[in-house]
């Protein structure tokens, strides 16, 4: 079984970690991570059952796959040391913004990579896996990964085009919608909900809704329309929305994004 070993383990280099773990799909003793908040990677290594390491190079010397986890602004100064070695290994990346492209200019030839972006619900196995279509692992390597990171969520699979796009859908998408959970929450304790409760119903409804749309394959639309009744209460309350400009502000908080 090969050994992956993870150079940073904050909270998303944890919740992979952990998942691969829970799921199955790579035993704990195969797991290798370091990090330079030694204390707390112990804490999470004595958690999941993982080698925790004292130097990032004792760690990479040890593992066949290595996964950077670190801050995007630290990638290079902690990558580009390793370079001679990473040769022939395999690097997966999960760092914002380091493509293909940007880690072909620090890596040598031989050390095969991947980009994948992950959002915040894969803390809870629940994520949005974004892949990059262009890559340099072999087929059996990548297929491999997409098995890993299945264990956090849905892998997709992207064109290096729409990598960036994708990722503020997926990854804003959290935010966004927390903000009209708490909106909606508000409107419940307007009427007499207990704050707890109402943040309850929301996050569950929103959580209902996003399962049936995937599951039974619908339209967005074709499940507003089945809640939706003739002069109905819901139909109102779409009216209010539309007029307010919901759909408006949603895409162009998208649009915001992408032209940062």
């Amino acid at each position: 079984m090969e050994k992956v070993g993870f150079i940073g383990m904050g909270n998303m280099a944890e919740a992979i970690a952990g998942g691969f773990v829970c799921s199955g799909v790579i035993p704990a003793q195969n797991i290798y991570a370091f990090d330079v908040a030694q204390e707390k990677l112990k804490k999470t290594a004595q958690t999941y059952g993982f080698h925790g390491c004292a130097t990032i190079t004792e760690m990479v010397s040890q593992v066949d796959t290595i996964l950077v986890a670190v801050k995007p602004y630290l990638v290079e100064q902690v990558v580009s040391p390793l370079k001679e070695l990473l040769k022939g290994k395999v690097l997966l990346s999960v760092a914002a913004g380091w493509d293909f492209v940007r880690y072909q200019s620090i890596l040598d030839d031989s050390t095969r990579h991947l980009f994948i972006m992950p959002n915040t619900p894969a803390l809870v196995g629940e994520g949005v896996l974004l892949l990059e279509e262009t890559n340099s692992l072999t087929e059996e390597e990548f297929q491999q990964a997409k098995n890993w990171f299945g264990a956090v969520g849905t892998v997709k699979v992207l064109p290096s085009s729409l990598m960036d796009i994708g990722g503020t859908v997926s990854s804003c998408a959290p935010a966004f919608l927390s903000l009209v959970v708490e909106a909606m929450a508000d409107g419940g304790v307007m009427y007499g909900l207990p704050r707890q409760t109402a943040y309850e119903l929301a996050s569950q409804a929103m959580a209902g809704t996003g399962k049936m749309i995937l599951q039974r394959a619908l339209h967005p639309g074709q499940l507003k329309d089945m809640v939706c009744s003739p002069k109905g209460s819901t139909i109102l309350g779409v009216a209010s929305l539309e007029k307010n400009g919901l759909r408006n502000a949603m895409i162009s908080a998208i649009d915001t994004v992408m032209k940062r």
